[in-house]
């Protein structure tokens, strides 16, 4: 009976081994995992692109508005204020017609 209980303690140990070993290289590859992930992950990438985005947007739309801005200023200071010519009357309108010749 002894040589039976011997081979199966010696059995366990060698699966306790075993366990350590493959316990061992997992957590091993977990560490080698997480040093290598470094600090641009894919989803901070496709974050950072998507502010990024947002960013060149905002920026085209507030040099598109100064423009706008620009131009108008530009028109008023050679043309003058627009009149309102829906309300006038024909005299009105004539007149205002015969003043831009």
């Amino acid at each position: 009976k002894k040589s039976a209980a011997d081979a199966a303690r010696v059995k366990q140990q060698e699966q306790d081994r075993k366990k350590a070993e493959v316990r061992k290289r997992l957590e091993e590859a977990a560490a080698a995992k997480k040093a290598k992930k470094g600090f641009m992950t894919p989803e901070r990438k496709k974050k950072l692109r998507l502010l990024l985005r947002k960013k060149a947007a905002e920026e085209l739309k507030k040099e598109q508005e100064r423009k706008a801005a620009e131009r108008r200023r530009i028109i008023e200071e050679r043309c003058g204020q627009p009149k309102n010519l829906d309300d006038a009357n024909e005299g009105e309108s004539s007149a205002s017609i015969f003043s831009f010749m």
